[in-house]
């Protein structure tokens, strides 16, 4: 399964998920392929456990069509968020892809999402590792033979 992690500004976002996966041993034949809207995003994310880097919009782009999963901030899915650091390109490359998206609100952009519960960083990082984890046992489950 191929996890496609976005993130931007400083990547501490993407660099806690990756940290949250290895920590429960997530491996291969699992890779963790971290795209960052900027250098500084990429590098916090692949000092953090990413199996691959990349950093721009054609990244996230080719890397969108080719990932079982996406997760980042909700605003990876928002033309010029995260400070004008998501392109249009980078917005609808997500939304196109066929990947699972696993999306975590911010309370830092201006886009409010009603009903979602007020969380620290941390319950965040920790339910979107469980999703992630959730995710791939699904997975497993159906491209595993039966015994």
């Amino acid at each position: 399964m191929r996890l496609l992690i976005i993130d931007g500004q400083s990547g501490r976002l993407g660099a806690q998920i990756i940290e949250g996966l290895r920590k429960v041993g997530l491996s291969q034949p699992h890779t963790i392929v971290a795209v960052g809207t900027n250098a500084l995003a990429t590098s916090a994310m692949i000092n953090a456990g990413a199996d691959q880097g990349a950093t721009g919009e054609n990244p996230v782009a080719v890397q969108c069509r080719c990932a079982d999963v996406i997760v980042g901030p909700i605003g990876i899915t928002l033309a010029d968020a995260m400070l004008g650091e998501v392109t249009p390109l980078m917005a609808a490359s997500v939304g196109r892809s066929a990947a699972q998206r696993i999306l975590l609100p911010s309370d830092r952009c201006a886009t409010l999402v009603v009903g979602v519960q007020p969380m620290t960083r941390k319950q965040l990082v920790d339910a979107a590792v469980e999703r992630i984890l959730q995710t791939v046992s699904a997975a497993e489950g159906r491209t595993s033979p039966n015994p």
